[in-house]
């Protein structure tokens, strides 16, 4: 079984990778394995027992050349069985195992093989050195299905292979680049989440022409579509020149590889080197314990942080693309999507455009031959926050009722991240303050820096900086006056009137009863006013004819007397 078939050839530009020598040697191993196993006569493999005693006078000579063999990934499918053969008593040479003796014609004697912890890895179960099966004590490791299915390696084969990897990346002067997927590269969504509007404009019939220069994409197995982001296929073109690349999704394996069919559909970007959540070491956690490639030279791309809590200085974090309407109600906005829209990110300027640049400035400090220190001792991390800390250098800021009472505000992300792209925050102003970030204009500081000619900015002014990777046009970034709803809200506001536009009629008749009910109410309160005061006359004719009564009763009483 050949497993450097399914890893890209020698010539792909991915092709020096750790895992694509990994695959190689493997193969190379095996190989040599079962030619032991069968020792069958006339086998090329077997026959090499006399020549190797022919020259033990040169083994300084032939070491030198093993190293050679082993180093460099990309001769490694080339070699003959011979040195493949000499590739397998180097290795049996440091790691003390017994190998069977063979005479000149190939015959083999009863194998011994001695256990040989620790154990390089396994492959199918068995140690790929001594073939020892896999048991529970074994299992201290990392998986690396994604290069080979029941491929898991130990810690001493990945050190050796970072190793390697690592010179030949130094050679060709390139790093490594981690790629996320979603709302990186590309935004899917399903055909179910698709809006009324997104069906109405005829997208998944957009999808599914056949143009080559489409970016929508039907991916009819998983009833989903896919967007790329406009200037990928340009930047994967340029950053392959600088980076050796991966992919790594926290999404399902198919949807992993689809996909980089999607953006590499040559194969000459990825190769077998795309990860997805399988291949995880920890629950909806990110790690590069499972990139065969130095932390010293990995970059990551991702919009989200989260994941990456143990690699966070090799985070360089992406603006989320929000294509599809189901994308932006994830994430709670209330705007109409991209799609809905009929519009998109500009290539000339967009994400990935200047993350790009970022990149190739990245990339030409850590190269720099005016720095003394040798390559293998530099960490592009150290650059990276280099390049990060001169976007807002000479900048000192000043906030304003922008974090909560009675927190500290250098706890504040804001603060933090401020810090991050170098300038300098205070709690109070003074003559040296640029900029005052606030909310509105009701605060005295902010009053503070109209009335003293300072930069007054929203927070969004450095959100923005962080993700551009250079200082943002203040006035772009304007504080509301007090009462006067900021810009943020007018997503909300613009949801608020459609959901009225929606509840109108019903508002209409409810107000229309409410009115006539109103009326009722008012007759009632006159008819309510006609009664009592029908009630007041009756009560005074009441008196009057009591009074009559009395007045009767009197005079009967008088003409009574005059009688008598």
């Amino acid at each position: 079984m050949s497993l450097a078939a399914e890893s890209p050839s020698p010539s792909s530009p991915s092709s020096s990778s750790g895992s694509d020598d990994f695959a190689a040697l493997l193969d190379a191993e095996l190989d040599l394995t079962s030619a032991a196993d069968s020792g069958s006569p006339g086998d090329p493999s077997s026959a090499s027992g006399a020549s190797d005693d022919e020259e033990d006078g040169g083994d300084e000579e032939e070491e030198e050349e093993v190293v050679v063999v082993v180093e460099q990934e990309d001769s490694v499918v080339e070699q003959s069985s011979t040195k493949r053969r000499r590739v397998e008593d180097q290795h049996q040479d440091q790691e003390k195992a017994i190998r069977p003796d063979e005479d000149a014609v190939g015959s083999s004697k009863n194998v011994k093989i001695e256990i040989c912890p620790p154990h390089p890895g396994f492959f199918g179960g068995l140690c790929f050195r001594c073939g020892k099966k896999q048991d529970e004590e074994d299992v201290p490791g990392v998986a690396f299905g994604y290069i080979h299915k029941g491929l898991r390696l130990g810690t001493s084969e990945i050190d050796r292979l970072r190793g390697a990897d690592l010179k030949n990346l130094l050679r060709e002067r390139k790093l490594v680049l981690i790629l996320d997927l979603d709302h990186t590269l590309i935004n899917s969504t399903k055909f179910l989440d698709l809006s009324a509007a997104e069906n109405e404009l005829g997208i998944q019939s957009a999808a599914s022409k056949d143009d080559p220069d489409r970016s929508l994409f039907t991916l009819e197995t998983m009833q989903m579509l896919t967007k790329l982001r406009p200037f990928v296929r340009k930047f994967l073109k340029e950053a392959s020149n600088m980076f050796e690349m991966y992919i790594y999704t926290m999404g399902d394996k198919a949807y992993a590889i689809e996909i980089a069919k999607l953006l590499d559909p040559d194969n000459v970007y990825f190769g077998s080197k795309v990860i997805s959540n399988s291949d995880c070491t920890q629950r909806h956690q990110k790690g590069l314990d499972v990139v065969l490639g130095a932390e010293s030279v990995a970059v990551i791309l991702d919009d989200t942080e989260y994941v990456w809590q143990k690699h966070k200085e090799n985070l360089i974090l992406m603006e989320r693309y929000h294509y599809f309407a189901s994308s932006c109600r994830q994430f709670g906005f209330g705007a109409r999507s991209l799609s809905e829209s009929m519009q998109d990110e500009r290539e000339s300027d967009g994400a990935l455009a200047t993350i790009l640049d970022v990149l190739k400035r990245i990339h030409t400090i850590f190269f720099d031959s005016a720095v003394q220190n040798p390559l293998p001792s530099r960490d592009v991390r150290q650059v990276i926050k280099r390049v990060r800390q001169e976007v807002l250098e000479g900048c000192k800021l000043v906030f304003t009722r922008v974090f909560p009472l009675h927190q500290r505000p250098q706890d504040q992300m804001l603060w933090k991240m401020a810090e991050q792209l170098g300038a300098v925050c205070c709690t109070d102003v003074d003559s040296t303050i640029t900029h005052v970030v606030a909310l509105d204009l009701g605060t005295e500081k902010a009053r503070w820096a109209v009335g003293n000619k300072k930069f007054l900015v929203h927070p969004r002014w450095i959100e923005a900086a962080n993700f551009r990777w250079h200082g943002q046009q203040e006035d772009d970034f304007p504080v509301a006056r007090p009462r006067e709803k900021s810009k943020e809200n007018a997503a909300d506001a613009a949801s608020a009137k459609e959901k009225g536009k929606e509840n109108a009629a019903s508002t209409k008749e409810e107000s229309k009863e409410n009115a006539d009910d109103a009326a009722s109410t008012e007759k009632g309160k006159e008819n309510a006013g006609d009664a009592a005061i029908a009630r007041e006359e009756s009560k005074e004719n009441a008196d009057d004819a009591a009074i009559a009564k009395e007045k009767s009763k009197s005079d009967a009483a008088a003409s009574g007397a005059t009688g008598s």
